[in-house]
């Protein structure tokens, strides 16, 4: 008897979660389908289907936004991000997991607070400090904004994987002459790549998202697609829907297309796996 009540309440617990899940799945691709349908719509007013067809919004949308230079800007930032913040968050992670040091839990707590805090925040104060030593709106001034938040996420993702390699590793390598820098670099990289590969994959999505920082330290030559695209919604002036819907695509291919290329090199679910397999160990 228990164990057809245990059955049955399983089965109504995994009903109840796949209708939760597709009830999101439906929203989800009713919301992106409708803006990609009135993207290449004519007119679009009380019926299922917009009137007729067209590609012309999206050539509206290019040559009004200049998404050319838009783009170009995005792909500077996001690789520049990309990349500063594995240089710098991934020797320091090291620090962090292999060093004892006095006000080592501070400096944690420090790293910690451009996650916990809304990038509004600091991102005033932040950005008042840029225009004033003259990086404002500038695309230098946008990157270093943007690894506020970055490095020290890097910083702790990257903790845990370092923590999992047994030091007797890094001790076999110096027997034989190797110095701090060579270890990091011959035996310690190539171990954490996977880790490496997946923080800097999780920043990769966070930049090409962050409006907050980018907004407040962009200028009219430095702004990404995610700012350019919040003022072809709230600028001034009267612009057609369906050319706001074309750049909203351009975003999610744009993303797309990012994400598909770092897929290639990374598998998310490599910091699970390695975390099982140092468990097992």
């Amino acid at each position: 008897m228990n164990n057809r009540f245990d059955t049955l309440s399983t089965r109504i617990w995994a009903i109840a979660v796949w209708v939760v899940v597709g009830f999101f799945i439906v929203n989800l691709i009713g919301l992106i389908g409708s803006v990609v349908v009135s993207s290449f719509g004519t007119r679009w007013l009380g019926t299922w289907l917009p009137a007729g067809w067209t590609t012309r919004w999206y050539y509206s949308a290019w040559d009004e936004f200049q998404l050319g230079d838009v783009l170009w800007t995005t792909f500077q930032v996001v690789g520049s991000v990309v990349a500063l913040s594995g240089l710098i968050g991934v020797p320091a992670a090291y620090a962090m997991a292999r060093r004892a040091f006095p006000g080592k839990r501070l400096v944690m707590l420090i790293f910690l607070l451009p996650l916990l805090v809304p990038p509004v925040t600091f991102g005033i104060p932040l950005a008042t400090v840029l225009y004033k030593v003259g990086l404002g709106g500038t695309l230098m001034g946008v990157i270093l904004a943007n690894l506020v938040p970055t490095v020290p996420f890097v910083i702790l993702v990257m903790i845990p994987f370092i923590e999992q390699v047994d030091p007797r590793i890094e001790a076999a390598a110096r027997v034989f002459g190797a110095n701090t820098f060579r270890v990091f670099v011959h035996v310690l990289v190539p171990i954490l790549m996977p880790g490496v590969l997946a923080a800097l994959l999780l920043v990769l999505v966070r930049t090409i998202g962050m409006f907050e920082l980018t907004f407040l330290t962009a200028g009219p030559s430095s702004q990404t697609l995610v700012v350019a695209l919040y003022y072809a919604v709230f600028a001034a002036g009267v612009r057609a829907v369906q050319s706001i819907d074309a750049m909203a695509v351009i975003y999610m291919v744009t993303t797309l297309i990012w994400l598909i290329i770092a897929l290639r090199f990374v598998n998310p679910t490599q910091i699970v796996a390695r975390a099982k397999r140092s468990d097992a160990h």
